[in-house]
């Protein structure tokens, strides 16, 4: 069952405004390109519908699983130096979302919010390699029970042009829960210690708040 994501209220509302708004111009003055019009006006609303959607997810909490934060395809599994935040060397799991998949972001880990920072930035396409640490972006660093710190990346898109994240420093965070939402493709990124057990392989779908990415041995 989905429902509808609260950050979709504007778009769904300005996208009928603008309908109506269209429908009464074409009625009026160019009867003709009314159907059409109105045709493509439901096009567009019932991309949206789809685009906003917010299914029920049933995570099972398990303080030694790392869930995936996000739908859509592993792009990136590398050990790459995480320049930021840790400065040393991390296993990068990185998740491509399509206009079409589900772009709710979750809590992979329950634990508190170490750092959550806001980064403004360019809008190269979400698998461009410098689309992580160029692109308009966030960073939250959790730390869970057992000090371990993992690190998530929210990464804008070609077409993303807002990125929403809901926790602040110091908030407690529950596995699975809505962390944020990025409008239109985009990307999420995990950086994990090394030797941390995966779970996922390249080009593999995986589903936001039920997809074990990795786990602790």
């Amino acid at each position: 069952m989905s429902i509808l994501h609260k950050e979709g209220t504007p778009t769904l509302s300005y996208t009928l405004i603008a309908g109506a708004l269209l429908g009464f111009l074409t009625h009026t003055f160019a009867p003709v390109l009314f159907y059409p019009t109105m045709a493509l006006v439901l096009v567009f609303f019932a991309f949206f519908l789809n685009f906003f959607r917010n299914p029920k997810r049933h995570t099972v909490i398990n303080p030694k699983h790392i869930i995936a934060p996000a739908d859509g395809k592993v792009v990136v599994i590398e050990e790459t130096v995480e320049s930021e935040y840790f400065k040393d060397k991390r296993l990068q799991v990185s998740i491509f979302m399509s206009p079409m998949n589900v772009h709710v972001n979750r809590n992979p880990v329950s634990g508190i919010t170490r750092l959550m920072k806001y980064h403004p930035g360019k809008y190269l396409v979400a698998w461009h390699p410098k689309s992580s640490t160029e692109n308009e972006r966030t960073t939250m660093v959790i730390e869970m029970q057992n000090g371990t710190r993992l690190l998530m990346r929210q990464i804008a898109g070609a077409l993303a042009r807002r990125i929403v994240w809901y926790p602040k420093e110091g908030d407690k965070l529950t596995q699975g829960e809505d962390m944020g939402f990025i409008k239109f493709g985009s990307r999420v990124d995990l950086f994990l210690p090394i030797g941390t057990k995966l779970n996922v392989q390249l080009d593999q779908m995986v589903r936001g708040g039920e997809t074990v990415v990795a786990e602790w041995e």
